[in-house]
């Protein structure tokens, strides 16, 4: 049985390796090589300018990687060409008329109960949190930390909501909120210095 010349063998290598659909393909190669191969065969012996066998090789690759693709069962065809089956097409979404948009989804919390240790360490923290609150505003009045603290975690203000209420810059909101978070963890350190 007569075979190409390498420098035909290697063309149609190429070619195939760089066509489009071979990427994310690369385990076909050999079905992808083979079917170019037999389709390409009499136009490769009988063509001796490469830039016309080249020509006519790139369109048997196409249409036989094409064809392994559909046969390997990872293009199907559409109205608009050819799609890879992992994708959706548009059509097939168009088609389906449902309105979702006033579907309401609701989930259900599992509720876990807290053990008594954990209600201790919460109290506890909850405890040294107001105290050491209580010192630092105390120490500076003017920065009405407490008051920071109140508007920022128990009422879930925004930086820019406090700013306003409070009459200062949102960057100075963002800064006394930094210091105050500092020295509520400083705080917590030097207690666990102590025990």
């Amino acid at each position: 049985m007569e075979e190409l010349t390498q420098d035909k063998l290697e063309l149609i290598a190429k070619i195939i390796k760089n066509d489009k659909k071979f990427a994310n393909n690369e385990d076909l190669y050999d079905d992808f090589f083979n079917e170019t191969y037999k389709r390409s065969f009499i136009i490769a012996k009988a063509v001796n300018s490469e830039s016309t066998l080249t020509t006519y090789v790139r369109r048997i690759a196409s249409t036989a990687i094409l064809n392994v693709l559909k046969d390997a069962g990872r293009l199907r065809r559409t109205r608009e060409g050819y799609i890879p089956t992992k994708e959706v097409s548009l059509e097939s979404i168009s088609e389906d008329n449902t309105d979702y948009s006033d579907v309401i989804i609701h989930y259900n919390t599992m509720p876990v109960e807290n053990t008594p240790e954990d209600n201790a360490i919460k109290s506890e923290i909850l405890r040294q949190v107001v105290q050491t609150l209580g010192i630092i505003n105390k120490e500076d009045p003017d920065k009405k930390y407490l008051h920071l603290f109140k508007l920022r975690y128990e009422d879930g203000r925004t930086q820019k909501e406090i700013a306003q209420e409070m009459n200062i810059s949102q960057s100075e909101v963002s800064k006394r909120l930094f210091r105050l978070l500092e020295k509520i963890k400083q705080a917590f350190n030097e207690n666990q210095d102590l025990t």
